[in-house]
């Protein structure tokens, strides 16, 4: 893909990275936990060497992704906090489902769905990864009680972050352009000062 050089740059390359391997681990969560949700779902777990190693193995890819997901709320919790202009954005977010963005709020890195999306996935995550604790009795034996109240906490928040993951994907396909910033890092000046413009402002210096 050819870039123009005045473009800028939204994510470097370790960004990406850890980005793509949270995705990447997800998806192969959601394919082997629905495996196990309910019957009819059983045969995907042939994706994994049958049903076993599925069990054996979707722990440990939850570790990965609870790990990578910790790197990545570091690198982005601060540009995530909510701020007045973000509730203003929600407010109005009916606009920018018509496609009148350009009268919406001015936004900095994130607006203020996107944050709302970030805090949904945290929540998510401390859920999954505490309850798939108690769920793991390769190495301890955890109260039936709460073995079960983990099961059912565990099957709720990984319903909510397969809903939340969606709604992610489909936006990025809705923004065009945005996907482009998470497989080159690079966006548009036009699709930044559209979008971001305080992100924009703040990166060019240009304040027009």
């Amino acid at each position: 893909m050819r870039r123009n050089p005045r473009d800028l740059q939204r994510y470097n390359a370790s960004e990406r990275a850890n980005h793509w391997l949270v995705g990447i681990c997800f998806i192969l969560l959601a394919l082997s936990g629905l495996a196990f949700f309910h019957p009819a779902l059983f045969p995907l777990t042939q994706l994994f060497g049958g049903g076993p190693w599925t069990r054996i193995l979707h722990p440990y890819i939850g570790v990965v992704m609870a790990l990578s997901f910790v790197s990545m709320f570091f690198r982005f919790w601060r540009l995530n906090i909510i701020e007045a202009r973000d509730k203003e954005w929600l407010k109005n977010v009916n606009k920018m489902i018509d496609g009148n963005d350009h009268d919406m709020p001015e936004q900095g890195k994130y607006n203020g769905g996107q944050k709302v999306l970030f805090w949904a996935l945290v929540l998510c995550m401390v859920a999954l990864t505490c309850s798939g604790v108690l769920m793991w009795r390769a190495w301890w034996t955890p109260p039936i009680a709460l073995a079960r109240l983990g099961s059912l906490v565990h099957a709720g928040a990984a319903v909510g972050m397969i809903g939340l993951i969606i709604m992610h994907v489909y936006a990025a396909i809705w923004t065009r352009g945005t996907i482009r910033a998470m497989m080159y890092g690079t966006v548009t000046r036009a699709w930044a000062k559209q979008h971001h413009r305080g992100w924009y402002r703040k990166v060019t210096g240009d304040n027009r």
